[in-house]
């Protein structure tokens, strides 16, 4: 497997995985509506433990574009890499929400709130204040990457098992600093999949949120680009 096919395929499985627990909770007439909270974080965490696994050998693991800048900045993964991962981490993101909306059809469907369709698909936050939307995803971002350079020391050639470290940390940034945005730490997880949302048909759909995009993907990459500026400064 290619590092390219690798960061798709994983970042699909991260999305059909993680998206799909989403919509099983928030959709109408699922055998999961209204799981809560706990029943999220928990299917991202095994989400990104299987994504992260399964990619690992050939790419590293990174399914974020936000790792791969990281890595980049400090100078533990080739610059000229980065725009094709970054591509894979995309389409795989895309190719993963295309399948949560074919398997969930029609839930969709049914559902009266445009809200709660958006939401299987992208983050958006609790209170809409970008300047704060934006620090927040800024910050979880750089929490998130600080630990990832401890759990991928070497970058791509640190093993599988890095797999399960990278899930609990996934599930700790859900549970203490998700609220206020969704935690969403990685562009392509929310903007491929709000892409998808845009062209997919679904009855009642709403707006895409096109005015919050860009946090979710500006965010993340501050806070990579602060959290290698950290690793390198002080923590090397």
């Amino acid at each position: 497997m290619t590092p390219f096919i690798a960061e798709l395929v994983g970042t699909a499985i991260v999305i059909i995985i993680g998206n799909g627990v989403v919509a099983n909770v928030v959709l109408p007439k699922t055998k999961g509506n209204n799981g809560g909270l706990v029943a999220i974080v928990l299917g991202w965490m095994i989400a990104v433990f299987v994504g992260v696994y399964i990619s690992t050998p050939a790419s590293g693991g990174h399914l974020n574009p936000a790792v791969t800048i990281a890595m980049a900045v400090a100078g533990k993964f080739a610059w000229e890499k980065v725009a094709m991962y970054i591509l894979a981490q995309m389409l795989g993101a895309m190719i993963g929400a295309f399948v949560v909306w074919m398997i969930y059809r029609p839930q969709f469907n049914e559902a009266s709130n445009p809200g709660d369709q958006l939401a299987c698909f992208s983050t958006g936050p609790s209170i809409n204040d970008l300047k704060q939307n934006l620090l927040v995803e800024t910050i979880t971002t750089c929490v998130f990457l600080v630990g990832i350079f401890f759990i991928k020391p070497a970058g791509i050639e640190m093993g599988a098992m890095s797999a399960l470290p990278v899930a609990l940390l996934v599930a700790g940034i859900g549970f203490g600093l998700g609220g206020p945005t969704g935690w969403a730490v990685n562009p392509a997880r929310d903007l491929g999949p709000r892409i998808m949302h845009f062209v997919l048909p679904m009855k009642g759909k709403g707006t895409s949120d096109w005015g919050y995009a860009l946090v979710p993907v500006i965010g993340p990459i501050l806070g990579g680009i602060l959290a290698a500026i950290i690793y390198l400064q002080f923590l090397q």
